[in-house]
């Protein structure tokens, strides 16, 4: 029997007979067999089909919940749910934020007012000055018309020399630093260094330390149980060397950090006062910190600024201090980067879930072990012991407040929930587990995409053509060009006329995290969440920046801006005043190629521009067939825009439509990488290994995205041509090769792209003898947890999961079938992978099973064949962690 690997449908018609990839179930009969079979077949059958959908079922978060023994077994033929050491105990975790990190949650806490006759005054900065400047911040932390709303916030962003920390180190603003980052002085007056580096991350502390836990997680033995203790490792230099080189990852972190951002949270409120001139008071208060979910600060400022207006006085601004750095955030366990996305891109709420419980189980295991009195020492967030202000933590307090177990796993493993006590009031938080690039604050991209969808669904207005932000014609989607223009690093300008400040700083966030997907950088660093006309000068000296504005003069001025997105009317216009895109020599190059002309040329204003949408024509574009959609849609943008619009109004969810721009950043990659192959014969984007041994098998040589056909292929890169083009010469592109780079070092992985050979199971036919050798190179080089994790990251639930692994079961080949069992068998005791296995339908868990009683019946040596029912056992058996559950 064959089946269909493009189709989820076929595997329930075991009667078809599509013949794709050479995938066959040997032991299915037809439809007309099937009356005919005996009663004992079919009742063997239906046990069967029970057992694959009960059995299995074993991983439902009430079962999760329930504690581990010691006394559990682990195969030695699976993967453990955890990495464990050569002993076989579990690798000691790694918090986020250590309480030893010696690292604050909170840096300064700012508090500015406006005066009828000098304007915006700064009152106090706690605990010390953070600027020389304080006029120019107390301009930012109190936008224009404040007055007019009672309540409003704002963000913004500065740039912190950490090397005059010691000496009481001032900071330069966003706007003066990066007018220093195009290569300019201006802002050493506020002790800011000059100058962006390239490789500057401000999620550098997310992103590199998940390098580390790769690099040493393998060696983190019980050498770890003592924290702070140095032990001798005379027998183990291997471990002794990876240690130091964690200490160098560290150093070479804070030298490519360069300048760490400092993320500003301001909240603003007007009290009506008659004793004052104006009859009203303008007061606002801002928290300056490291962390870029700083939105988890509000409601601790709604509290604190009504509690300044009542008593104006450092102490008001000491008591919020102590209490954000008293948060104790040591218990939300460190992702890698596999880890991460495997996170972000699942809905379940309990993944990762046994890292939480390990985490505990450390904790109390060193209280426990630990004197009495050095049971609970300071977190390294906390204020000093000599400080008089300092204030308990919040753990502590929750146990004395009664407000829970000091100790509780989290009810959805994507957030870490804590509590802040601020005035005896126990606040509770929400911290994301898993942190992408670019991400920055609480804003929304369903709100983004809405704003400028809505106009352009009822009345498409044609934009001016350019190469670089046009893409799809005049008529292209303004959220691509928006994305677009980020992308090439054009100059955009958020305006939000009569609209509160704070809505236009989450609208210039979105943006960021719209163009980078998680994925690629160099964006918040030249963002200006909120400015005004005071600043214009240092804003054009920034190349390539993005701003959010309220004054409507900038409207007046096209020659400031390259894209004006205007908030209150969902309308974006490209300045007539904007540089044309100019004719590369790669340009060139592609044009000649002879392939190319069968795809059809794209002139320097881009593709041919497709009429404007309609409802009607969108409602149906469905239905047309694939070849048309892309005739008429070669980047596919149109199709991509319909399907989030699709997601956005069945209310999938912002974290449903964030996954799926990362999907499109990272295509766009990708097909930027095959375009600078086929020019250049080699691509930057593109880090691996020489192809060598693979080489000699054409299927396992390739690498990088998958078209269906050359035809696709080359209409795809003649419409993606110019943006690619834009985008190569900015600073994301470049920060993205850097990143490639970090990725491969800690790749477990290196000689094969898995995401190609899966792209390849899904889009193309392939013949017996293809499938047979991708299936075969998956079993023979996945194995050891961080190789499931990478494998996890390219089989993403929302892509159908483990579906296209699992057709390996219905290959015609034995060898292929036992490779696919057992590679499913190791995924399934996997801490993540057993929610993948969850998502397979029944007919491939009832596959799965069969093959698992073929393996018994193959198995000749009574030794292997107890392995292989220890395996299976252990699966049912293992709980979260490697153990305990049925």
């Amino acid at each position: 029997m064959v089946f269909a690997t493009r189709s989820q449908t076929s595997l329930f018609e075991p009667q078809s007979n599509v013949n794709v990839n050479g995938t066959t179930a040997g032991r299915t009969t037809s439809a007309s067999s099937q009356s005919s079979r005996p009663a004992s077949v079919e009742s063997k059958s239906q046990s069967m089909l029970s057992q694959a959908d009960g059995s299995f079922r074993s991983s439902d978060g009430s079962a999760h919940r329930q504690s581990r023994t010691s006394s559990q077994r682990h195969s030695p033929l699976t993967t453990d749910y955890g990495r464990r050491n050569e002993d076989g105990r579990p690798t000691r975790l790694k918090s986020q934020y250590p309480r030893t990190g010696g690292q604050r949650h909170v840096e300064y806490v700012l508090v500015a007012s406006f005066h009828v006759d000098r304007g915006p005054i700064m009152e106090y900065q706690y605990p010390g000055a953070i600027t020389g400047d304080e006029h120019m911040l107390a301009e930012l932390m109190l936008p224009d018309q404040a007055h007019v709303r009672k309540q409003d916030w704002t963000v913004f962003f500065l740039h912190k020399d950490t090397s005059n920390d010691a000496a009481g180190g001032r900071t330069g603003s966003g706007e003066e630093e990066k007018k220093g980052g195009g290569g300019r002085n201006g802002a050493k007056e506020n002790g800011s260094r000059p100058g962006l580096h390239e490789g500057d991350d401000p999620h550098g502390d997310a992103d590199k330390d998940e390098e580390e836990e790769e690099e040493e997680d393998d060696d983190d033995d019980d050498d770890d149980d003592e924290e702070g203790e140095e032990e001798g490792r005379e027998g183990d230099g291997q471990e002794a060397d990876e240690e130091d080189g964690d200490d160098d990852d560290d150093s070479d972190e804070e030298r490519s950090e360069g300048h760490p951002l400092v993320y500003v949270l301001n909240l603003v409120n007007t009290k009506p006062d008659p004793a004052v001139k104006r009859g009203w008071v303008v007061k606002a208060m801002a928290i300056c910190t490291r962390h870029s979910f700083l939105h988890i600060y509000k409601p601790l400022l709604l509290l604190a600024l009504e509690e300044y207006f009542k008593s104006p006085y450092p102490e008001t601004l000491a008591s919020l201090y102590d209490a954000v750095n008293s948060m104790d955030l040591s218990l939300m366990p460190r992702l890698s980067i596999f880890e991460r996305y495997i996170l972000q891109a699942s809905d379940a709420k309990d993944l990762f879930l046994e890292k939480f419980e390990q985490m505990i189980q450390q904790r109390m295991a060193e209280e426990h072990a630990a004197p009495r009195e050095t049971v609970e020492p300071a977190p390294a967030s906390t204020v000093p012991d000599d400080d008089p202000n300092r204030t308990p933590t919040s753990q502590a307090m929750a146990m004395a407040t009664g407000h829970g177990p000091p100790y509780a796993l989290p009810r959805d493993t994507h957030e870490f929930e804590t509590r802040v006590v601020y005035n005896h009031i126990p606040i509770p938080v929400k911290i994301p587990t898993a942190l992408s690039p670019e991400t920055v604050g609480g804003f929304s991209l369903i709100k983004l995409i809405q704003t400028f969808s809505g106009p352009h669904a009822k009345e498409a207005q044609p934009f001016m053509l350019h190469s670089h932000l046009s893409t799809s014609g005049a008529y292209t989607h303004p959220i691509v060009v928006l994305a677009n223009a980020m992308l090439t690093q054009k100059r955009v300008i958020f305006l939000g006329h009569n609209l509160p400040s704070g809505e236009v700083a989450e609208a210039v966030l979105a943006a960021c995290a719209l163009a980078s997907g998680g994925i690629l950088r160099g964006f918040t660093r030249f963002a200006f969440p909120y400015t005004d006309l005071t600043k214009i000068e240092e804003l054009l000296k920034v190349p390539g920046f993005v701003a959010g504005v309220t004054n409507p003069a900038f409207a007046n001025h096209p020659e400031w801006w390259d894209l004006l997105c205007d908030l209150q009317t969902g309308r974006m216009k490209i300045s007539h005043r904007i540089e044309p895109a100019p004719i590369t020599d790669a340009f060139i190059n592609f044009q000649q190629q002879p392939a190319h002309a069968a795809a059809g040329p794209a002139g320097p204003a881009g593709p041919t521009p497709p009429p404007p949408p309609s409802s009607s024509s969108s409602s149906s574009s469905s239905s047309h067939a694939s070849g048309a959609v892309s005739a008429l849609d070669p980047t596919g943008d149109q199709a991509f825009m319909e399907d989030v619009m699709r997601s956005i109004g069945l209310r999938h969810g912002e974290a449903v439509i964030r996954a799926k721009w990362r999907d499109w950043i990272v295509k766009f990659t990708r097909v930027a990488a095959a375009f600078e192959e086929s020019v250049y014969g080699a691509s930057a984007l593109y880090a691996g290994e020489a192809e060598g041994d693979d080489a000699a098998h054409a299927v396992l040589a390739g690498h990088g995205f998958v078209w269906s056909d050359e035809g696709s292929r080359q209409r795809e890169l003649t419409g993606s041509v110019h943006r690619i083009e834009g985008w190569r010469n900015t600073r994301s592109y470049y920060s993205f090769i850097q990143d490639l780079a970090r990725l491969y070092a800690i790749r477990p992985i290196k000689s094969l792209d898995l995401h190609h050979l899966h792209d390849r199971l899904r889009t193309q036919k392939l013949s017996p003898a293809e499938s047979a050798a991708i299936y075969t190179a998956f079993g023979a080089r996945v194995h050891s947890y961080p190789e499931i994790c990478q494998l996890l990251t390219v089989t993403p639930e929302a892509h159908a999961g483990l579906f296209y692994l699992s057709l390996g079961l219905f290959h015609p080949r034995p060898d292929v079938q036992a490779a696919t069992f057992r590679l499913l068998a190791r995924i399934r005791a996997h801490m993540a992978g057993r929610h993948f296995w969850n998502g397979l339908h029944r007919f491939a868990k009832l596959a799965y099973l069969r093959q698992q009683d073929a393996e018994l019946r193959r198995c000749q040596d009574p030794a292997e064949a107890g392995a292989l029912m220890a395996m299976e056992a252990g699966v049912h058996g293992e709980g979260r962690g490697g153990s305990g559950h049925s």
